[in-house]
């Protein structure tokens, strides 16, 4: 009789969305967001993309973003596919930062560093839907998360809120905002979906092209974090300020790209155009827009999984274009700063053009 009491309690727990020792306010569930040719999948466990559904040059319509076929798979997931990351994306050297005066120890989950906010960070937790218009002409979803004082590590309340939102024209906006309380913190979100233009079964994205409006980068060591250098792309393998194809430069490279570019803005904090990409077998074409300073380039380097319909997603399968602050920023004081103070707040747009050619 206990140990059936005990088995219905866990089943209350998982249904009200009791997962990594935190309870959910709500249950997990998956939205859909719908308009002219773009259709969006999206879970409020770790405000993830799910799928993204467009058509290609001849109308063939495609799923363009890798992940799995459950719920279940994502709760195992250690490749944050689609996933929000924060607080901090991207690494932390040493899993430390001095911030007035006070140093703060982080979580490690790579190595001695810290990656995308540590071992649970804003990626494995439930996110509370605030507002959801599946069609119409604005469909939009807005998730908020309460991110407690010491949460990782990281210092002081925040609360966030993340927007996802289809425009005209197969426009999709992402923005993400939030509020120190009581004590500065670093804030360094990111969108870490994985795109393939070609479809995400079609293999490998080595032949997909792709400019980067960046003259710089941010070197990086062993460990991969940043030196503290900011060079020019000029006669490198990262120079994309003319289209490429990704395969034409990534065997000068060990494994592939995983790289912060220095974008090159007219006005700091200001939308600008960060990449294209463009499939020519398909015709897709995607076009991304921020107002961060950083574009993280990743091509899935080692990636080794079973993903959506049992499709094994080798290394390069697709390529991750994370808009953020500069990794590792709250040690090098020459990067823009990721700090928010008490009562000011961390804006971050991102907006998605897609169209063929």
């Amino acid at each position: 009789m206990a140990e059936f009491c005990v088995l219905v309690w866990l089943s209350i727990l998982l249904a009200f969305g009791f997962i990594n020792g935190s309870l959910a306010e709500e249950k997990i569930g998956v939205y859909e967001l719908k308009k002219g040719n773009i259709t969006l999948k999206l879970t409020n466990y770790g405000a993830r993309v799910i799928s993204v559904y467009l058509p290609d040059k001849y109308g063939k319509v495609d799923d363009v973003v890798l992940g799995y076929d459950s719920i279940d798979e994502y709760l195992n997931d250690t490749s944050s596919f689609g996933a929000t990351v924060g607080r901090v994306a991207n690494r932390i050297a040493g899993a430390q930062f001095t911030l007035n005066g006070t140093t703060y120890k982080l979580v490690p989950n790579e190595g001695k560093n810290m990656l995308h906010g540590g071992r649970k960070g804003f990626s494995k937790v439930v996110w509370k839907v605030k507002k959801y218009k599946q069609a119409g002409h604005t469909p939009h979803i807005t998730l908020t998360y309460r991110s407690f004082d010491g949460e990782e590590g990281f210092p002081g309340n925040l609360r966030v809120t993340l927007a996802y939102t289809l425009l005209e024209n197969n426009q999709l906006s992402i923005t993400m905002k939030a509020k120190a309380q009581k004590k500065s913190t670093p804030v360094n979100l990111a969108n870490h979906a994985y795109w393939n233009l070609g479809g995400q079964s079609s293999g490998d994205i080595l032949s997909q092209e792709i400019q980067i409006f960046a003259s710089r980068y941010t070197p990086l060591d062993s460990q991969l974090i940043p030196t503290g250098q900011i060079v020019s792309v000029k006669a490198t393998p990262y120079d994309f300020l003319n289209p490429a194809t990704i395969g034409s430069k990534i065997n000068q490279l060990p494994k592939g790209y995983d790289i912060n570019y220095a974008l090159d803005a007219s006005a700091h904090n200001k939308m600008k155009k960060t990449a294209i990409v463009h499939d020519k077998k398909t015709g897709r074409v995607m076009e991304l827009f921020t107002n961060q300073p950083g574009l993280q380039f990743y091509t899935s380097n080692t990636l080794e999984k079973k993903g959506k319909g049992g499709f094994v997603y080798k290394p390069h399968a697709a390529l991750c274009l994370e808009t953020q602050g500069y990794p590792d920023a709250v040690n090098h004081p020459n990067f823009p700063s990721v700090i928010v103070n008490p009562g000011k707040s961390y804006k971050h747009y991102m907006l998605f053009k897609f169209s063929t050619s």
